[in-house]
């Protein structure tokens, strides 16, 4: 039995649901293997709606011609026109998909059998898979203090993107701020960037340096990676809890804390959330426990929506 028919056996074993335990990732391995059926599988589930991608955003219109397809015609325009146009969006004229992977020691974490940097290379791998599909050039950074691998957008380049996810590992404190300034001056043409992070920093710190790529005109895209752990504080026990950016360890009564650390951390979110809207940033929320297809359907199927309300 193969890996990807356990992952499928598995999937199906779960009450309730049609989705892939994050967990089963981790026994497939293959990026390639996971992007690819979490993909093929999300997009089967939205009946191969034409309007789940990265890059779709409004482009402009062009004069209808014989064979294009019925449904794409802006029948507001004909409305006030008396001529048909035809909608066009950036996923037709090939968008650059940009990555930044945070690969900070921070990342290494993972409290049910998947750490916060594998998934994100998950999901990376899935983003890239969709992108490329639709002809987008694509490219990425890792980074941790510094920027570890560059890969400029290409269409191309996404077994490039996968392989140096493969050999990327945790080792070193992180800073947002440097290496984001360095992808936003690296990147000559306006693109979507796709910020995949812990966000493990001061809100105002990582706002500046998201907003470093808002400012160069991108669309910026900022999955927030927290492992439940981080969200639940579900410990009891007395212990001393590490800080993985410092090492520095301090001992922790969690019943003591719990409810403290939890506000604490929804005051986090809440305040990068709401400083992201007011720049203009997707922000979304991605706990390690979420199934990565059911993430990619929230996501994209909101971004959707979002995007062809604009063009109306």
């Amino acid at each position: 039995m193969n890996q990807l028919v356990r992952a499928r056996i598995a999937s199906r074993t779960v009450p309730g649901t049609q989705f892939l335990d994050p967990t089963v990732l981790t026994r497939i391995g293959n990026l390639e293997l996971v992007a690819r059926y979490v993909v093929e599988g999300f997009i089967a589930g939205a009946h191969g709606s034409p309007f789940l991608g990265l890059s779709l955003d409004f482009a402009g219109h062009r004069e209808y011609m014989p064979g294009d397809d019925i449904r794409k015609i802006d029948w507001k325009v004909f409305g006030r026109t008396d001529r048909h146009y035809i909608k066009e969006y950036e996923a037709e004229t090939n968008a650059n998909v940009f990555f930044a992977i945070d690969a900070s020691r921070s990342m290494d974490y993972g409290s049910r059998g998947i750490t916060k940097l594998d998934y994100a290379r998950y999901l990376t791998a899935c983003l890239a898979y969709l992108s490329a599909s639709q002809r987008d050039r694509v490219g990425a950074a890792v980074f941790d203090e510094k920027l570890r691998e560059y890969i400029p957008p290409s269409v191309r380049h996404r077994r490039l993107i996968l392989a140096a996810l493969d050999r990327t590992v945790a080792e070193t404190a992180g800073d947002l701020t440097r290496p984001l300034i360095q992808v936003a001056e690296s990147l000559a043409r306006k693109g979507i960037v796709v910020l995949i992070s812990d966000l493990y920093a001061e809100p105002q710190t990582v706002l500046d340096a998201a907003g470093a790529l808002r400012s160069k005109g991108h669309d910026v895209i900022v999955f927030h990676i927290l492992d439940p752990a981080e969200v639940d504080f579900p410990f009891d026990a007395a212990q001393s809890f590490e800080d993985l950016e410092t090492g520095e360890r301090l001992p922790v009564k969690p019943h003591d804390m719990r409810a403290e650390y939890v506000s604490l951390v929804e005051g986090h979110v809440g305040e990068l959330a709401k400083g992201m809207v007011e720049r203009g940033i997707d922000h979304e929320l991605a706990v390690t426990s979420v199934p990565l297809d059911a993430l990619l359907f929230r996501y994209l199927s909101y971004r959707a929506r979002r995007l062809k309300g604009k063009d109306r």
